[in-house]
């Protein structure tokens, strides 16, 4: 029997106002994951990719199309509020309070949207700073981490909420080189424990290591898709054959 995709894009279209006219950001774009999958998503910058996995929970709208989340539509203000209380988003930038410790940024949305006893939130938020491997960092304010530990204990935010969906916005885009693998590590971690992800990233090794599929968007449309090793090693469209030769060069 056919499982349904824990995420369902249908025909979606959006567009933006800019000084130059409009822009139509994605173009009739159909998606569909499936639970435990590893999606990526690549493509120049302005093709989409961001607006698509920001209208996967709303904070991005749209103007036609459907999307499914956990069998509820993204179709009312309720049913929106349901949807991401299930998907964890961890951004380029990593937005943890400055006034709170590691540990206090983990624990916050717990007692607020889930309800949690402060025992229960510490419990986990001390669980979770073991698993991205910085225990000993609970204690300490974002201006005392580096990006690296910064974007490990805001993946360790998302993941307290115990998410069905993991969305990753170029999450080492902000990044130092050195302090990607210690991101990408945690990721592949992830990954491997069955996490349902989809990653916007120009992280190509990531992709080839941890990912079932990768989409290749440009100007608002997915050109193409299949397993990493089938795209990078045989694109069949010239669009991606571009793109690959850019970023793979050297």
């Amino acid at each position: 029997m056919q499982v349904e995709p824990i995420i369902q894009v249908r025909n979606v279209h959006k567009y933006f106002k800019t000084p130059r006219g409009i822009v139509h950001a994605l173009n009739d774009v159909s998606l569909d994951v499936h639970k435990g999958e590893v999606v990526t998503v690549i493509g120049p910058s302005g093709s989409g990719k961001s607006t698509l996995l920001r209208c996967l929970n709303r904070l991005e709208s749209f103007d036609a199309g459907s999307i499914v989340v956990d069998d509820i539509p993204l179709d009312s203000a309720q049913n929106i509020n349901k949807v991401r209380a299930e998907i964890g988003m961890v951004f380029q930038s990593f937005n943890l309070f400055p006034d709170r410790t590691a540990l206090d940024n983990i624990c916050l949305a717990q007692r607020v949207v889930r309800k949690r006893s402060r025992k229960e939130a510490v419990e986990i938020g001390r669980e979770l700073l073991e698993k991205v491997g910085i225990p000993e960092k609970a204690d300490s304010y974002p201006s005392q981490l580096s990006g690296g530990q910064q974007q490990r204990v805001a993946i360790a935010r998302a993941l307290a909420m115990k998410p069905k969906v993991m969305l990753f916005d170029e999450p080492t885009s902000a990044l130092d080189p050195e302090m990607i693998k210690e991101v990408l590590d945690v990721m592949l971690d992830l990954a491997r424990e069955g996490m349902t992800m989809v990653v916007v990233s120009h992280e190509m090794g990531f992709a080839r290591a941890a990912a079932n599929r990768t989409i290749f968007m440009d100007q608002g449309e997915i050109v193409e898709q299949g397993t990493p090793a089938e795209l990078f090693a045989n694109p069949s469209s010239d669009r991606m054959k571009v793109f690959l030769s850019k970023i793979l060069k050297g």
